[in-house]
């Protein structure tokens, strides 16, 4: 039989005064170079956040292929009892540059708030990262709560604002 030990490791990627991740724009930039190592490849992360929004760090859940990445409640929430967050951040990358949902995005992004709700962990949002010259919007990103697929407030955190 082998056992495990369960530890997170945390390694210092800026510092300064603590910022509150309050709106898109603040999320986009902190997860700024977050893609950079595997640009090729679709990637899952979890942003960590107390309750005042303040990011506790973030964590790459998966790594998948060009089209799709798994993500499962799991793995996302393991992260996040570990970092003892009262908050989270949803994000991925397309690397195709489009950043629009599938409705495999929509469905994962459904039963991780359910999950969260049972954790009392709230799922702020979810974003989906892409390249503001392939985005026909030309924004570059696409947040799920900005696009009115969540449902208002249900715990403390206060939500993320345009």
């Amino acid at each position: 039989m082998r056992r495990y030990e369960a530890t997170i490791h945390y390694h210092l990627i800026e510092e300064g005064p603590a910022q509150m991740l309050s709106n898109l724009a603040k999320v986009v930039e902190y997860m700024k170079n977050a893609f950079d190592e595997l640009q090729l490849s679709e990637q899952f992360w979890v942003i960590l956040l107390d309750r005042r929004n303040h990011p506790m760090g973030r964590h790459r859940i998966s790594v998948g292929r060009a089209t799709s990445t798994l993500a499962h409640p799991r793995e996302v929430f393991r992260a996040a009892v570990l970092g003892s967050a009262a908050c989270c951040i949803l994000t991925h990358n397309h690397p195709s540059g489009i950043p629009k949902p599938s409705a495999a995005d929509i469905q994962l992004t459904r039963t991780m708030r359910e999950a969260g709700k049972i954790l009392d962990i709230q799922v702020l949002d979810h974003a989906i990262i892409g390249s503001d010259i392939d985005d026909p919007m030309g924004r570059g990103y696409h947040f799920f709560r900005e696009a009115g697929l969540f449902c208002q407030s249900v715990h403390g955190c206060p939500a993320t604002r345009t």
